[in-house]
């Protein structure tokens, strides 16, 4: 199994990942389903409650305000206006969940175990093995430099 934030391998059992930390309970759980159904709904609605509210107010100014074709006509296009803004934020939100799920689908299948190590990351180390230096077996100390020949 690999961790689906960074694709280092892990040992079962691991709450955490022993390179980036990420919670391993929560990721294994199930998705959770994106709520489409639910976008899909008030979208609709919105728009026929809308729509209705845009008719109906303009024939009930007409008929019992008597106001103006031209008061009439600035209240459908500013209804009009108020819903295809709140339909076009609930349709962007809806289609951030949809790329968000696909990520989220796609992104542990590209880290197996067919990946080079440089891209899968570094393997994962027993607790009591210490972490090899950069700098081991590199640096002179001035022991050395007095004893060398001129």
């Amino acid at each position: 199994m690999y961790c689906a934030a960074c694709g280092t391998p892990l040992a079962p059992g691991l709450s955490y990942c022993n390179r980036c930390g990420t919670s391993l309970k929560e990721r294994s759980s199930e998705v959770k389903p994106v709520p489409v159904v639910s976008y899909l709904t008030a979208i609709t609605i919105i728009g026929i409650v809308g729509l209705s509210l845009m008719l109906g107010g303009a024939i009930a100014l007409k008929s019992a305000g008597d106001f103006h074709e031209d008061l009439i006509g600035f209240f459908m296009f500013m209804t009009f206006t108020i819903v295809g803004v709140v339909e076009l934020s609930l349709c962007r939100q809806l289609s951030r969940l949809n790329r968000t799920a696909e990520k989220r689908e796609t992104a542990p299948s590209l880290m197996h175990a067919g990946v080079p190590n440089e891209i899968r990351g570094q393997l994962p180390r027993a607790l009591g093995e210490p972490v090899p230096s950069v700098t081991e077996n590199t640096t002179r100390t001035l022991q050395y430099s007095r004893d060398e020949p001129r």
